[in-house]
């Protein structure tokens, strides 16, 4: 086990965390690549999941749609993109993307359907067009279930982000690409313990956001009068 000693080591020492090469800037190019990814799931499946949730048509197609993608292994959508388009980081970008894809999409739509219908018809009661009634009740309702979509999403991401190390890109990936080759094993559980705590990190984030947005808490507001023990003076 001297290479868990040696790991440990690694992670204490501070000239490890700087220069262009450090642990400081592979975390900030993980994250990089996570936050451009789930920004382009988002933007295809937020949208996809808010329509068809709202209408209740095309049900069938997000069900097929998460199974698909669900289905396709990372790294055969990876590599295909480095034949196609050759190395660089589109090609890990779009099979990132295509992971997160499933799970804001099923947590959108879930989200959206699942909104009661009595208070969608009090709503449309009240004179309310359809986008307002997707806009002012079925998205407050449906935030914590998106967030849980962002939240898997992001662990999925952030877990197979490594992948960008085959596409001679950046990112905690590289400790473990280049651990393995170079038989530095301490290096290589280095990047795994890195992606690991940030994925922990990364998690409790959302999980406080999701827990947050429950609807009729207040909590997102900050509000404490809702158990009748604060005043104003």
């Amino acid at each position: 086990m001297n290479f868990v000693r040696q790991a440990i080591a690694y992670l204490l020492t501070v000239r490890n965390w700087t220069g262009p090469v450090g642990l400081a800037a592979r975390l900030a190019e993980h994250l990089e690549y996570t936050a451009i990814a789930l920004g382009a799931a988002a933007l295809i499946a937020v949208p996809l999941g808010l329509i068809i949730g709202h209408t209740r048509r095309g049900t069938l197609l997000v069900v097929g749609t998460v199974n698909a993608l669900r289905s396709l292994p990372t790294m055969g959508v990876l590599l295909l993109g480095v034949l196609l388009f050759g190395l660089g980081a589109a090609p890990t970008l779009v099979a990132l993307a295509l992971l997160g894809v499933p799970s804001l999409l099923a947590g959108t739509y879930a989200g959206v359907a699942g909104v009661d219908p009595a208070a969608v018809d009090a709503a449309r009661a009240l004179g309310m067009t359809e986008t307002q009634v997707l806009r002012r009740v079925e998205v407050p309702n449906a935030l914590p279930a998106i967030l849980g979509g962002l939240r898997n999403a992001t662990l999925q991401v952030v877990a197979t982000a490594t992948v960008a190390a085959y596409a001679s890109l950046g990112g905690l990936g590289r400790y473990l690409i280049d651990g393995i080759k170079e038989r530095q094993f301490h290096l290589a559980l280095v990047g795994a313990l890195a992606v690991a705590a940030l994925a922990l990190v990364l998690d409790g984030i959302l999980a406080a956001a999701v827990w947050a947005a429950a609807p009729g808490t207040g909590r997102l507001r900050g509000d404490l009068r809702g158990d009748g023990h604060h005043t104003c003076q």
